[in-house]
């Protein structure tokens, strides 16, 4: 059995295990990670072909109060109200990205686009606060364990699922990775212009991986706002979400499959670190350390932190590669 085998069959034997020996605390921990990485991952099917999106935040809210609210005021099971939400964060990235794409807005000028996006879905949930209980919060009607309302008090069946997620969420982003779309979106990322002389569908690429990672990021922010079981705007959209989701992706390594999810694991680990280290005092003092840490990781390692390992590795191999390689010639 190869090496990589091996490791896959031990990680998935750890993640097995994981419900049975972790206690409650670290598990709520796994699952929120988990999660996260699927979030963080869907955001790097743009990310990494240039197509920087700060609009994440806006799909992310959809997808987390669109079956929340469904459920409260219609009874409508999450089954239904999670497809629901994640056609409406579709049409929403297809209605803003489509102009966007047709009249050529790139670089910069298109993250100011999917930034007010972010905000407009914020400021729209705030503004609700009839239905969607504004900036106090939302709560769904509780339903005990229950598989038709997806609520279970047990973190168990939670993490199953967010296994599920994020196994599925690495499945796409391989697929993508290795698919024939690939060379067509990293051609767009280097010259639409040039792409669509070689007969590339420039407009029909980038509305697609723009649709997919919007749904991923729809259906994360469902199974959230799930297992959470409390929306606010300020935590599942608007500016600072999709922030967090973009650096957070990069820091781990957007040209990697699992950088995404390591970066959800440092990001999460390090915000709850600092809360239990700094507690009640020095408020303010773990936002301002997480944030400085992530600035410098994003300008001292561009590729991430997977990105730099695989970096440091290398090398380290090219000599016994080349002596190999030498050895080979000489018999």
């Amino acid at each position: 059995m190869s090496g990589t085998r091996v490791w896959l069959v031990a990680g998935g034997a750890i993640l097995l295990a994981l419900p049975a020996v972790a206690p409650g605390y670290f598990l709520h921990l796994m699952i929120q990670i988990l999660i996260w990485a699927f979030i963080y991952t869907a955001w790097a099917l743009m990310g990494r072909f240039g197509f920087v999106s700060f609009g994440h935040g806006a799909f992310l809210g959809v997808g987390a109060y669109g079956p929340a609210l469904l459920w409260n005021y219609c009874d409508l099971t999450p089954w239904l109200g999670i497809p629901i939400s994640v056609i409406a964060a579709v049409l929403l990235a297809v209605v803003v990205g489509y102009p966007c794409f047709r009249r050529k807005v790139v670089g910069h000028y298109f993250a100011l686009v999917t930034l007010a996006l972010s905000q407009v879905v914020l400021l729209s949930l705030i503004a609700g606060r009839d239905v969607t209980g504004g900036s106090l919060g939302f709560t769904p009607k509780a339903a005990g364990h229950s598989w038709y309302a997806l609520q279970f008090p047990e973190k168990r069946y939670f993490y199953f699922i967010a296994v599920l997620l994020w196994l599925a969420g690495l499945l796409i982003w391989h697929r993508i990775d290795r698919g024939i779309g690939r060379e067509a979106l990293e051609a767009i990322s280097e010259d639409e212009d040039a792409a669509a002389s070689v007969g590339i569908d420039v407009m029909r690429e980038k509305i697609r991986v723009t649709a997919i990672s919007a749904a991923l990021t729809a259906i994360g922010g469902a199974i959230y706002g799930q297992y959470v079981m409390y929306l606010n705007p300020d935590t599942v959209s608007g500016i600072a979400v999709s922030l967090q989701i973009v650096f957070a992706a990069i820091a781990g390594g957007v040209y990697s499959l699992l950088g995404p999810s390591v970066g959800a694991l440092l990001t999460l680990l390090l915000t709850e670190g600092l809360r239990v280290w700094f507690g009640t005092s020095f408020i303010g003092a773990a936002n301002t350390i997480y944030g400085i840490l992530l600035v410098l990781c994003i300008i001292f390692m561009p590729q991430g932190i997977v990105g730099t390992l695989r970096r440091i590795k290398l090398p380290r191999r090219a000599p016994a590669q080349a002596a190999a390689a030498q050895d080979r010639i000489t018999m």
